[in-house]
């Protein structure tokens, strides 16, 4: 009897084999996570539909469906993009050709009493407005080395103000007599090119004359005087080359504190601006 109640238990264990991976081996999550995301991007897309509106979803869909960068309207230069050097501000881009007439027919008309404003959610394209008035400027001058001579004043340019015809003066060829606000012959001659050449636009017109810095500082600086004189000057000579008076929207001289160059003194800061101003949409 003591001889078996010393004797070791015998233990025996038995191991429980599960077939097929335990719950599918987990493949269940990675098919619910996959369901998941496709549920969020299909509610995020209902959500863009709903909260864009039409010109905004094209924008999007622009922006994953990029095209060649190529100008429907040349902008009148010789460069890949349809335009000179950013540099290149002595000198009018006239090259190149453009899709706009020079006079507008009955359905440009239709779409806005000016080219610069929209009418019926249709945006007319500023660039295009800008191409008809240089070929009114090139067209309306006269002889050829006239015209020229004239455009060589001349850049324009578009802003989100308008459209900005900007003319300076030239070495030996300036604008108005000395530092004085006497108009000489050459900005008459052109002011009745830009009065004729924008007589057909409907937009109110700013004017507005900038002047370079003097060399040394003076007790009494004159540029702002001479700048709004100027720009006086200007307005006057538009008027009687043909502009409409009640065109006008302001008259507005800036002195010497908006230089083009990085010199301050340089003569292309001897400038004016005629802007044809952006009209409010409807």
């Amino acid at each position: 009897m003591s001889g078996q109640s010393n004797a070791a238990p015998v233990i025996i264990k038995r191991k429980k084999i599960v077939a097929g991976g335990g719950h599918h081996g987990g493949a269940w999550k990675v098919a619910y996570a996959d369901f998941v995301t496709a549920m969020m991007a299909f509610f995020l897309l209902m959500w863009l539909l709903n909260a864009t509106t039409e010109k905004q979803r094209k924008g999007i869909a622009d922006y994953f469906a990029p095209t060649v960068p190529i100008n429907r309207v040349s902008g009148g230069g010789d460069g890949a993009f349809s335009g000179d050097s950013v540099m290149s501000d002595m000198s009018l881009a006239r090259n190149g050709t453009g899709a706009s007439s020079l006079h507008a027919t009955a359905q440009n008309r239709a779409r806005g009493e000016s080219g610069l404003s929209t009418t019926g959610g249709e945006e007319v394209m500023m660039e295009e407005i800008r191409r008809e008035v240089e070929e009114a400027l090139q067209g309306r001058g006269g002889e050829s080395s006239v015209i020229d001579n004239l455009l060589e004043h001349i850049v324009t340019r578009v802003t989100d103000e308008g459209l900005v015809i900007d003319i300076f003066d030239l070495p030996g060829d300036p604008l108005f007599d000395g530092h004085t606000a006497r108009p000489k012959e050459l900005l008459s001659e052109i002011a009745r090119l830009v009065a004729r050449s924008i007589d057909w636009i409907a937009n109110p017109v700013a004017v507005e004359a900038h002047v370079a810095a003097r060399p040394v500082v003076l007790r009494d600086n004159p540029v702002w005087e001479l700048s709004s004189e100027r720009a006086v000057a200007m307005r006057d000579l538009l008027v009687r080359k043909g502009l409409a008076r009640d065109r006008t929207e302001r008259v507005t001289g800036h002195a010497d504190r908006e230089p083009v160059t990085g010199d301050p003194m340089a003569l292309r800061n001897n400038r004016l601006e005629i802007i044809l101003i952006r009209l409010p949409p409807p």
